[in-house]
């Protein structure tokens, strides 16, 4: 088996055919069908590998549920894929901010969310190999806790932002084109604008203060996380 994955859709045919589709591919699966159920089945053991989640549901919004998952230490980790029938920029960006992982809009193709699963999982597996405490300067961030410091000051970053700034510590010195942002950070063929990433970009700088000089504009192209926290802002 590839992993367990927790579908939480009131859709009852959706939620059936994703169920059949992900089990044809080698996955177990478990299902619920309000946003409250969704929470529960998501806190069972064993642990689901990843989360297909929508964002209507009868009694909690999925982006409640989502927001959630993210304040608990237990599920906070777990892969989430939002989907929708919603399909404006600022119902991609909302999702992204309570913690989504990635995002798709009704009507979908299986395959694609099948593929983007995959994606999420093997993203995953390679963040377990690398190592938990990163520091850099004023900076210090504990990949496995989710937490970033600057001068031993907690800062309070979504789980969006986080991935962010792990991906620029972990790339310092590299050019990152907004482009190669949106396919890591926010995963494969994303349905956001590079204007979302310089948003983002810009409140993960004002979190990080003084810091966030750290993360330089290379005009025309896109950001670098500098080399050496010493040298000189470009």
């Amino acid at each position: 088996m590839q992993g367990l994955i927790l579908i939480v859709e009131d859709e009852t045919d959706l939620a059936a055919t994703l169920e059949y589709n992900l089990q044809r591919e080698g996955y177990l699966t478990r299902l619920a069908a309000t946003g409250q159920g969704g929470v529960d089945a998501a806190n069972q053991d064993p642990l689901p590998d990843a989360i297909v989640l929508d964002l209507m549901l009868p009694d909690l919004s999925g982006t409640e549920v989502c927001r959630r998952l993210r304040e608990s230490e237990r599920t906070r980790e777990i892969p989430i894929i939002m989907c929708t029938a919603k399909g404006s920029e600022i119902d991609r960006v909302v999702g992204f901010e309570v913690g989504a992982d990635d995002y798709v809009v009704k009507p979908f193709s299986v395959r694609e969310l099948i593929l983007r699963i995959r994606a999420l999982l093997r993203r995953a597996q390679k963040t377990d190999a690398e190592p938990e405490i990163v520091r850099f300067g004023r900076l210090r961030v504990d990949r496995e806790a989710h937490r970033a410091w600057v001068d031993d000051k907690e800062i309070s970053l979504t789980a969006l932002e986080f991935r962010l700034l792990y991906a620029f510590m972990s790339r310092k010195g590299r050019v990152q084109t907004r482009d190669a942002l949106l396919s890591d950070v926010w995963g494969i063929d994303a349905e956001v604008t590079t204007r979302t990433v310089d948003t983002h970009v810009k409140r993960l700088r004002e979190k990080l203060g003084d810091a966030g000089n750290y993360v330089e504009t290379l005009r025309g192209v896109g950001y670098r996380f500098r080399d050496n926290p010493d040298e000189e802002a470009g």
